[in-house]
């Protein structure tokens, strides 16, 4: 199966996107609120609708990552917002401060539309799912979990990648049951 599509922006739009997370983190330090940006004033590309996340690290280790499955704002301003929850609003951190923002890190992941994946086990997602490539939601009810595809750094291996994912969504690491559903997803890392 190939891969989903997803936009590639070039280095200056690579950089703008750049430039608007990190104006929304300092934004949020002084005004305590994320950045609102000029649409009129970006490129085309940056109005429509996308779904990313912002993933912080400080010091090579994770500092924050929010972000939003759905394509509902506009890049811009999906950005700017996902860059100050990461910093402000991860519930594993406390709110970032101004002498931090020298040891920061800075990632953008913007997904690809998810594509559902018709499993019947977990056997049959991980013989689906593709190593380094794909993102993982899995959800069952009103429980969900995600996993971005730059975590297959951490976990390489498809069983450990999925365990570990479903420990994050507060299922046993060897649950597995009917109603599970699973999507996948790329995403354009941008850091």
């Amino acid at each position: 199966m190939a891969p989903l599509p997803c936009m590639k922006r070039d280095r200056d739009q690579q950089d703008l996107l750049r430039q608007i997370a990190w104006q929304s983190l300092r934004h949020g330090i002084q005004y305590g609120r994320h950045l609102e940006p000029d649409l009129d004033a970006l490129p085309r590309a940056f109005c429509e609708p996308a779904a990313c996340f912002v993933t912080l690290h400080k010091n090579g280790r994770l500092r924050g990552c929010i972000g939003s499955m759905e394509a509902s704002d506009p890049l811009a301003k999906a950005v700017a917002w996902a860059s100050f929850s990461a910093g402000f609003r991860d519930p594993r951190f406390p709110s970032l401060k101004s002498e931090e923002m020298d040891e920061l890190a800075l990632e953008i992941s913007i997904l690809s539309p998810m594509q559902d994946l018709p499993v019947s086990s977990e056997q049959d997602l991980l013989s689906t799912l593709r190593p380094g490539i794909d993102g993982l939601l899995l959800e069952e009810h009103w429980r969900h979990a995600v996993y971005l595809p730059s975590v297959w750094e951490q976990l390489p291996e498809p069983s450990e990648f999925v365990r570990q994912l479903k420990i994050k969504g507060g299922w046993p690491g060897d649950y597995w049951s009917d109603d599970m559903r699973a999507k996948r997803f790329q995403s354009e890392i941008i850091s």
